[in-house]
């Protein structure tokens, strides 16, 4: 009966051998896993100009031939027109993009 309790225990002990950037694509394979709510800020200077919401990640680009990563991420989020945190009527879920280079971005975990 002590073979439960032994589980966990091996498990702690696996994840602290690893390195930190190894338990950190853990964490994010659990969280891409089970989802997070996720909100996308894009602002033109300090005007805040486009929200998205609802968002399970943002994923960076690669290419096709050499797999290397590419200079923009893109997802899938609810356009929040009327910057709420709330999905509207109307407002629906949409693909976007944007540049590691030209975009000023934030992205959090909704906090409501």
């Amino acid at each position: 009966m002590k073979m439960p309790k032994l589980v966990p225990t091996c498990v702690l002990l696996a994840l602290a051998g690893c390195t930190q950037e190894t338990q950190n694509q853990i964490s994010r394979s659990i969280q891409n896993w089970t989802g997070t709510n996720g909100v996308l800020e894009i602002y033109a200077g300090d005007k805040l100009v486009r929200r998205f919401i609802g968002i399970d990640k943002l994923t960076t680009a690669s290419g096709t031939t050499d797999g290397g990563p590419r200079a923009y991420r893109y997802g899938y989020g609810v356009l929040d027109e009327n910057q709420n945190f709330m999905r509207d009527e109307g407002e629906k879920k949409v693909y976007f993009e944007i540049s590691d280079y030209a975009s000023n971005y934030v992205f959090f975990e909704n906090p409501h």
